[in-house]
């Protein structure tokens, strides 16, 4: 198979996350890293014998021997820096939200337009995982029947004290939502991708819980805990908590919730699918693990096994039963799946993919958007 030769912007905790997939790929080389703290970038670079690191993106992107640029920096850079890959003709992985707000990411859309070579990806990994990827299948194979009920969370403690903070706090850095943007993406985007069904309507309660945070005058990296006495006190505009009810395309009706105040919950991504035959539920901290209900017989705990699985998400799993698979594998199979996708020649406009591209991640921002604004007009709102 065709060599992938990689880059990566942004070396905070995400990015690292992406080098440590793609060094897990037989037919990709990471090439080169770049963030704006060169001491950052060299220690990285050292840390896993990368063979160049960079201070600008520029000057990565002038590196001619680099096909694929991962966009790992916050939400603020993601169209400035989006856009410089694109026209430099590489192909582009950015983290999610793939912007701060969807005027931006038409944005992206509209100058793709002009590139249609460049393949783009949005890093949704839960859709990856392999249980669900067997739950998406069972439920287009017809083992839970007609689906009609979604429910589910995200739930997250680690900005539960007033001294917790992040970038991810800042809208003008992180966009007008928070909660919804950063967790609620990855619900929105795993459940579509299941039911292969879009949400096209919402009713929303958005919360700011901590209404005035205590900011460090230092770098906080994210999910970290600061110790800094050296602070200033920030109004907090962006939700800590968030419940939306929804209506899919497909008629099924649902509803989710996410928080990053939850005390004790660390990352806990669940949802259930009712149908009119069986109901499925999954828990990404039990990844490995997937519930099967019934109402004329026993219920099933199914434990992931390559042997059982629906045929279509065998390819997502690498170990045997017992051997668990989690949320860097997930990851480790989107990058996997969107450098395969590029080594193959493939066609957006025209061959099937499994990863998320730019209009899907698009398609989440409007759906973020008009969440929004329904929890400000408190009424129901349809996706734009």
């Amino acid at each position: 198979m065709k060599k992938i030769r990689a880059g990566v912007i942004g070396m905070g905790f995400i990015g690292v996350s992406h080098v440590e997939a793609i060094r897990r790929i037989g037919f990709a080389e990471l090439v080169a890293v770049a963030d704006v703290n060169y001491e950052l970038a060299k220690k990285k670079a050292d840390e896993y014998n990368i063979p160049k690191c960079y201070s600008t993106v520029e000057e990565l992107l002038a590196d001619e021997s680099i096909d694929v640029v991962h966009n790992c920096t916050p939400n603020n850079l993601h169209l400035e820096i989006n856009e410089k890959i694109i026209k430099a003709g590489k192909h582009v992985f950015s983290e999610k939200p793939l912007a701060r707000t969807s005027e931006e990411s038409s944005r992206m859309l509209q100058l793709l337009s002009e590139y249609k070579n460049i393949i783009h990806g949005v890093n949704f990994n839960y859709r990856m995982n392999p249980l669900v990827q067997d739950m998406k299948n069972k439920i287009k194979n017809g083992e839970i029947g007609k689906p009609y009920l979604v429910h589910g969370s995200y739930l997250q403690d680690w900005l539960l004290f007033d001294t917790d903070y992040n970038w991810r706090i800042e809208p003008e850095i992180s966009g007008p939502s928070r909660c919804i943007a950063d967790i609620g993406s990855h619900w929105m985007d795993a459940v579509q991708t299941v039911l292969n069904a879009k949400i096209t309507e919402v009713c929303a309660d958005l919360v700011t819980v901590i209404p005035v945070r205590k900011k460090p005058k230092g770098q906080v990296e994210t999910f970290s805990i600061s110790t800094s006495t050296d602070y200033e006190e920030r109004e907090i505009t962006t939700e800590d908590y968030g419940a939306v009810l929804f209506k899919m395309d497909n008629g099924a009706h649902g509803v989710f919730y996410v928080s990053e105040v939850s005390a004790g919950r660390k990352c806990y991504f669940n949802f259930e699918i009712n149908g009119s035959k069986a109901s499925l539920y999954w828990n990404q901290e039990t990844a490995d693990h997937m519930w099967m209900g019934f109402r004329d017989r026993d219920n099933c705990h199914i434990i992931r096994n390559p042997n059982l699985m629906t045929p279509e998400a065998r390819e997502y799993t690498y170990l045997a039963a017992g051997h668990p698979e989690g949320w860097n594998d997930a990851l480790k199979n989107n990058v996997y799946s969107f450098y395969k996708f590029i080594a193959e020649g493939k066609d957006l406009a025209k061959d099937p993919h499994d990863f998320a591209t730019f209009e899907e991640g698009h398609y989440i921002l409007k759906l973020t958007e008009a969440i929004l604004k329904s929890s400000e007009i408190r009424q129901w709102v349809k996706v734009e």
